[in-house]
């Protein structure tokens, strides 16, 4: 026997934030593999100066939302069947699912606001010890300065702070553009073009986890209703 009244009513209700819920997890898995393939991270992290590679923090945290996304799609398909099929049992996987889901994403979340700024951190170090060795001549000097001078044709930038972005040009014309007085004016350094690079996509990621968690909320509630409906529904 189906359920009846107010709980058929968040019977489809369910269904409807499960889809939702599988869309959400489309867009992220969407989102998280444009951040992969971006080309300005893309030509930043696959750098190599000597034995060191660039930071890959940012990257694991990307592989983490590819799977995230992907078990999204797949909750939020079974939410659906379950909600349809009237399934106790369903309902009951689904509900232990988004709270596995949702823990994990709380712990991200806080791990994510400890570490927010040491991706940009252990980026700029590896910029300016590209920039050290091309700048003092250093054994690996050549490595470096291709290193160098991807950052600067990446982000359209100059040097770690405002007197290296000013400076360098004049000293080092094969390295940045030429125009001191426009990057003096600009601040367009190297450390702030890289801030602003990883601060906005990690903002991004911050509203879509945001949104996600909303909406398990609202699914868990529903869905442990829906079931203590249909439970309800079969005694009579």
């Amino acid at each position: 026997m189906g359920v009846e009244g107010c709980t058929k009513c968040i019977k489809y209700l369910l269904f409807v934030f499960n889809f939702i819920f599988w869309l959400a997890g489309g867009i992220i898995l969407g989102v998280a593999l444009w951040l992969r393939h971006d080309s300005q991270t893309t030509n930043i992290l696959y750098l190599q100066l000597g034995e060191k590679q660039a930071p890959n923090t940012f990257y694991v945290g990307i592989y983490i939302l590819i799977a995230v996304g992907a078990v999204m799609m797949f909750v939020g398909f079974l939410g659906c069947y379950g909600a349809i099929q009237e399934s106790q049992c369903l309902l009951g996987t689904f509900f232990t699912c988004l709270v596995i889901l949702f823990a994990c994403e709380v712990a991200a979340g806080i791990w994510g606001f400890v570490n927010k700024d040491q991706i940009a951190k252990d980026v700029k170090q590896f910029y300016d010890q590209a920039l050290q060795q091309t700048l003092m001549g250093e054994p690996d000097a050549s490595n470096a300065k291709a290193v160098v001078k991807t950052f600067h044709e990446t982000l359209d930038c100059c040097g770690s702070d405002i007197m290296t972005a000013t400076f360098t040009p004049v000293w080092r014309d094969d390295l940045c553009r030429k125009d001191s007085l426009k990057s003096f004016f600009e601040n367009s350094n190297c450390h702030k073009k890289i801030d602003e690079l990883f601060s906005g996509k990690l903002y991004l990621i911050g509203i879509a986890a945001v949104v996600v968690a909303v909406i398990m909320i609202f699914e868990m509630i529903l869905s442990m209703v829906l079931c203590c409906g249909i439970r309800n529904s079969s005694v009579y």
